[in-house]
């Protein structure tokens, strides 16, 4: 064979060898990124694909969606009213835990539409919000399955009382993401944890 044959043949391999490392970093680059951005969603939604690269690319789905949102801090008025609301659940929880908690199911979700989430079901939910919340979504998880549960005739009172305070670690971190400097979050953690004691 001719040199310049060899010469092609050394620079196709080469050419091959590079775009194969290449797309090997680019992969190893959007998987450490995916880690960092999910957290422990990165590990859960690895577990419960078939694939590595199907998790990866339902992570990254997820990101391309939230980007789509026109996410806005609360108003400071609607930041009081919230927190205001969640005192009142709070201490309906004495009496009827079972509404209280379904009340805070409620409120979680009004609050994600006046930050400009969508609030269709309850996976897109939690899918929406592991994107910026990742380290709270499993609370919200639990705290949903504890709540149906409970509505389909569970009476355990430790359940809903374990609802509550998974509600409220999201509760508190989507009105903490606002960037309140007054404390009320700090206040509202104070009086939850006291009430249920």
């Amino acid at each position: 064979m001719p040199t310049w044959v060899w010469v092609l043949i050394a620079v196709a391999v080469v050419v091959v060898v590079a775009v194969a490392v290449w797309l090997r970093a680019s992969s190893r680059r959007r998987a450490e990124h995916l880690r960092e951005q999910f957290g422990p969603e990165y590990d859960r939604t690895l577990e419960g694909a078939d694939s590595r690269r199907k998790a990866e690319a339902e992570l990254a789905a997820r990101e391309e969606r939230h980007e789509q949102f026109d996410l806005r801090p609360l108003s400071p008025s609607a930041r009081g009213r919230y927190v205001e609301s969640w005192r009142a659940v709070q201490s309906q929880f004495v009496d009827d835990p079972r509404t209280a908690v379904a009340s805070a199911d409620s409120m979680i979700q009004s609050v994600m539409r006046d930050c400009g989430y969508p609030v269709e079901d309850f996976e897109q939910r939690a899918a929406d919000l592991s994107v910026e919340h990742a380290d709270v979504v499993e609370h919200y998880r639990e705290g949903h399955r504890l709540a149906e549960e409970s509505s389909g005739g569970g009476d355990s009172t430790e359940d809903l009382r374990l609802a509550m305070q998974h509600y409220r670690s999201l509760f508190e971190e989507l009105v903490d993401s606002n960037g309140d400097a007054d404390g009320a979050t700090n206040e509202t953690r104070r009086a939850s944890a006291a009430k249920e004691r």
